[in-house]
């Protein structure tokens, strides 16, 4: 079965180029995103994961830890490192799962329960394992997105997905498209006009469903 926003996410022990981890007991009271990809070495992984390490101090300003799933091994992911960080110059200091067991890729839903690793294996026989998690520190997915091989992940806008989750879980309200933050938000349809005028404040009327209002 598929994972859905706000089902709790499978917890699960695994070894990482960190060493050992047990999912939930590493996310802890942090916000966290589980991002994978199908084989070490490839060229567009490549790229994202120099993104991820360049966005490092991001990632710890919103207290949001980043973890990687692939399913090659640990010895292939600290070699990979070199590699990576000689494309971003940015070290890789957070942890990446080795799931050449398949593990995590089938509780996460992105290989089907039979899937197996063929001698001689390509990158297309783990496609579908391109996938970012963001969850919160109730362990309950918020957000999920699946990209293809050929089309490299924009963690810009990860970030900026990330944002509007921790606004919106904060504050109680919504974000309209394109949001960033110092931007306006919506106040939720659930929330009466005089609710909201005691609460935020003056507020902007668009349509009888769309009202708008700075944070304070």
């Amino acid at each position: 079965m598929s994972l859905r926003i706000n089902a709790v996410v499978p917890d699960f022990k695994a070894e990482t180029s960190h060493g050992p981890i047990q999912f939930h007991e590493w996310i802890g009271d942090s916000w966290a995103i589980l991002f994978s990809h199908p084989k070490d070495f490839t060229p567009v992984c490549t790229t994202e994961f120099g993104a991820v390490a360049t966005l490092s101090d991001e990632w710890k300003k919103r207290g949001t830890k980043v973890i990687g799933v692939s399913v090659d091994g640990v010895e292939d992911h600290k070699r990979w490192g070199t590699d990576i960080k000689n494309v971003s110059g940015s070290d890789v200091d957070f942890p990446i799962i080795a799931d050449d067991g398949l593990t995590v890729s089938k509780l996460f839903d992105m290989l089907p329960e039979d899937a197996y690793l063929p001698d001689g294996r390509t990158p297309a026989d783990s496609a579908t394992v391109r996938s970012v998690f963001i969850i919160g520190p109730d362990k309950q997915l918020k957000l999920s997105m699946t990209y293809p091989m050929t089309v490299g992940r924009n963690f810009a806008e990860i970030l900026r997905a990330l944002d509007a989750l921790q606004t919106t879980t904060k504050h109680g309200v919504a974000t309209p498209a394109d949001w960033m933050v110092g931007q306006d938000v919506i106040i939720p349809p659930s929330v009466s006009n005089e609710d909201a005028k005691q609460k935020y404040g003056e507020y902007e009327t668009i349509l009888p469903y769309l009202r708008k209002t700075p944070l304070r």
